[in-house]
């Protein structure tokens, strides 16, 4: 019975671990979308500088506006993902600590067999 319950405990475990990993991935699109917007605004801020934009008040706010919520986006999205991060190392460990607590032994190799 201990088994049992170790194995739906392994279960559950995998399938948190599978959950963190798509939300893993969801923050790697997530930073990618903020380092574009950084490199957006500044290249729009820069491009305004030197006068190959026209200037307009309303495009120099949105430049800053991009680059400034970048960074404010990239920020908070590190630390969310330094917390799954976390999460998943210790929900990799309990797993791992279920597994070598059953006990399991190795299956015997029957040697070579021709069909």
């Amino acid at each position: 019975m201990n088994d049992d319950l170790a194995h739906s405990d392994i279960t559950r475990l995998e399938e948190r671990i599978e959950e963190l990993h798509q939300s893993l991935a969801r923050c790697d699109k997530i930073a990618m979308a903020a380092q574009i917007a950084i490199g957006g605004g500044a290249l729009w801020l820069v491009l305004m500088l030197i006068t190959l934009l026209p200037f307009s008040p309303t495009a120099l706010f949105a430049a800053l506006a991009s680059a400034l919520g970048g960074v404010v986006l990239l920020g908070s999205n590190k630390t969310t993902r330094e917390e799954l991060d976390g999460q998943l190392q210790t929900l990799e460990q309990r797993r791992r600590a279920l597994i070598d607590a059953m006990r399991l032994r190795p299956v015997e190799d029957p040697g070579v067999t021709l069909h």
